[in-house]
């Protein structure tokens, strides 16, 4: 007689399914129960509780098929429908970039720079999924926001989110490349604009290079294009004491600091991600 294998056991065969696929074992690990609880529809907690029970029915079916498509190395954001990031869940489709942690130092520097003002206008742009505009909005309740992205099906995206957050009457949602389309001027400008240069694509993830959109990652032959255009547009779009906040990728501090000086900015600060690289920049026209 053989006993049915417990929940912990089913996830950790996804685990080496996932391992087999190239996967890495600290990513494996985690997307395995990620794709479990989301096919239970458990919280953490009941999968701690409960996981040395028995499969209910129709799990195994909903997880292998979950398993699969991670295997193929799509992304779980996009498989499970939503992100988390900075503590708010956000919709995530194929149409995005999936929110990562880094471009949360975007949010931090801004709110940093609103402190002892308040700031009644600011424009994301690239905002993809809507996700620094959507938390700026729940973070200045009094602030009015502009989130714009050349991707209308990103803005789709992000105008559920926004309603999903209960900001939709605050943030608006402009269909334009760059600030093209945007004439109010600003106390801030935040941005997370394409950065890879064109020639990485064959050493990016096959998460991203397969399932990201191409518009929203790559920039030219330096990964700096957007950032060449941006510099030199976002003046007319701020007040006389605004600020752009940037961020950018690995290795672009030289050029960015470069670009800066051409277009007349002054960078006040740089914030590195946990792994100590340079991110974000802060700058004053």
């Amino acid at each position: 007689m053989t006993t049915e294998a417990s929940l912990h056991e089913r996830i950790a065969e996804g685990r080496r399914a996932l391992l087999g696929a190239g996967i890495r074992a600290d990513g494996a690990m985690l997307d395995a129960e990620v794709l479990a609880r989301h096919a239970l529809g458990w919280d953490r907690a009941a999968l701690l509780s409960r996981g040395r029970e028995a499969p209910p029915e129709g799990f195994e079916l909903r997880f292998s098929a979950l398993i699969a498509r991670r295997a193929a190395r799509e992304p779980v954001a996009q498989i499970v429908g939503r992100r988390e990031f900075w503590g708010l869940d956000f919709e995530v489709t194929s149409d995005v970039l999936t929110p990562r942690p880094e471009s949360e130092l975007i949010v931090e520097e801004a709110l940093d720079a609103t402190l002892g003002r308040r700031p009644a206008h600011i424009i994301d742009v690239g905002t993809g999924s809507g996700c620094l505009a959507i938390a700026l909005a729940v973070s200045l309740p009094d602030t009015r926001l502009v989130g714009v992205d050349i991707s209308c099906a990103a803005l789709a995206v992000a105008r559920r989110n926004a309603a999903l957050h209960s900001v939709e009457n605050r943030v608006d949602f402009v269909c334009s490349h760059l600030l093209d389309g945007v004439s109010a001027a600003a106390d801030l400008i935040v941005a997370n604009p394409p950065y890879v240069p064109d020639s990485a694509a064959p050493a990016l993830q096959p998460e991203v290079i397969r399932y990201e959109p191409e518009v929203a990652l790559f920039s030219g032959s330096d990964g700096l294009s957007a950032m060449r255009e941006l510099f030199a547009s976002a003046a007319r779009c701020l007040a006389a004491d605004g600020l752009l906040v940037v961020e950018f990728g690995f290795g672009q501090e030289a050029g960015v600091r470069a670009l800066a000086g051409e277009y007349r900015w002054h960078v006040m600060r740089l914030r590195a991600d946990l792994q100590g690289i340079p991110r974000v920049a802060v700058l004053r026209r």
